[in-house]
């Protein structure tokens, strides 16, 4: 991918770069990995449990569940309804070392640092859980991050095995990304944003951005990036 240019004017207050991660930054989804990555190194015992993971799938293939409730429900039956922070900790962080070592788009971190040598702040926004997210944001030197939080009650010892708060997929993304700017006093009009994704649900996100740019898209959004005037590229292979 050729480096993306900066526009000579309006002079921006800001500059921020927003990225997606599973299958933009990441070669492959992240999720099922890591509940995987778990199993094999806490309690092995639970992978007998994976026909009842492909049948919450099949359920929601029905629509019979939400993408909320799948994710709930696989993270109760390979990890558990309950776990120790001390414990998960470690394994979140061997997650990423492997995530980093060998699951990335050698074209997505050439793009992330021109983007830091252009002047912008790089926001990492996912669904996937906050739980391993953070680790890989860190090996990454991406600092602000937005993903799927867990129960985790303050004080307390232990994480819980269900969302709190909407999953930060679609609109429910777009809509924490909106919070994150406001919070942080970026108006959209002192703003230069750009945006990665691989996903049509993140259609809200690129819209929003005044470069949206579809990395190795999904069937849909390669559909549709053409008719939003969005640039399309293939991070499968570094240029």
């Amino acid at each position: 991918m050729d480096e993306l240019s900066v526009p000579a004017a309006p002079a921006y207050t800001h500059r921020v770069a927003m990225y997606d991660m599973d299958r933009t930054i990441t070669r492959a989804g992240t999720y099922s990995g890591f509940l995987m990555h778990v199993v094999r190194r806490r309690q092995q015992w639970r992978a007998l449990l994976l026909p009842l993971v492909g049948v919450a799938g099949l359920a929601y293939t029905l629509r019979l569940i939400d993408r909320s409730r799948l994710k709930a429900i696989n993270l109760r039956l390979l990890v558990g309804p309950r776990f120790r922070r001390d414990e998960i900790a470690p394994l979140a962080e061997s997650y990423a070392d492997k995530v980093v070592a060998r699951g990335l788009h050698a074209a997505a971190l050439d793009q992330l640092e021109a983007d830091r040598a252009a002047g912008y702040r790089v926001l990492l926004a996912t669904a996937s859980f906050h739980l391993y997210v953070d680790a890989i944001a860190r090996r990454l030197g991406i600092e602000d991050v937005l993903a799927t939080r867990l129960d985790e009650p303050d004080g307390a010892d232990h994480v819980h095995a269900r969302l709190s708060g909407a999953n930060c997929y679609g609109e429910d993304k777009f809509a924490r990304i909106s919070g994150w700017l406001a919070d942080n006093e970026i108006t959209r009009e002192d703003a230069h944003i750009r945006a990665y994704s691989d996903h049509v649900s993140d259609h809200p996100m690129l819209h929003f951005a005044d470069e949206a740019v579809a990395t190795t898209p999904s069937r849909g959004l390669k559909k549709l990036a053409p008719q939003m005037g969005w640039m399309v590229v293939d991070w499968r292979a570094r240029k």
